[in-house]
């Protein structure tokens, strides 16, 4: 389930109440390295209702400079979108084209940009690419239910 439509009053909150303190007793050392910020980039996620997109497109700006990969630059995309700036998450997406061309997330990510770009056809064509490599049923099943929703265009 997509992150925006999980009910976070579910989510257990000693659970991450206790990992909000590891963070917070690693970041005190103030030697952020890759685990660190994955970390800060999941704290973004489950503090209040909703993720801070643009605070972790700065962590994402961080960690490409200790991970420099084709999987943490897809993230930083995505993140992107989320914001709402959908050309640069465009452009970053398609510079990544030729390393992920196999992989299924990078198509499902790409299959939503163009959906919210109002390219219905292309967006139709990048899920059909993505249901191709799902790695279970229950992927492509997500995948062919989002890929049969109206296009949600930016605004």
């Amino acid at each position: 389930m997509p992150l925006a439509e999980q009910d976070r009053t579910k989510w257990n909150r000693g659970q991450i109440d206790e990992g909000l303190e590891l963070i917070d007793t690693a970041m005190r050392r103030r030697a952020p390295g890759p685990y660190q910020i994955k970390a800060a980039i999941a704290a973004c996620h489950v503090q209040g209702e909703t993720s801070d997109w643009a605070q972790i497109v700065l962590l994402y700006d961080s960690l490409l400079r200790l991970e420099p990969t084709p999987v943490v630059r897809l993230n930083r995309a995505v993140a992107l979108c989320e914001v709402g700036w959908l050309e640069p998450a465009m452009r970053s997406l398609d510079a990544l084209a030729a390393e992920l061309r196999d992989y299924q997330p990078y198509h499902a990510a790409r299959a939503e940009f163009l959906s919210r770009l109002g390219q219905a056809d292309e967006a139709a064509k990048a899920y059909a690419t993505a249901i191709a490599l799902a790695g279970s049923p229950a992927d492509a099943a997500f995948l062919r239910q989002r890929a049969e929703r109206p296009l949600r265009t930016a605004t």
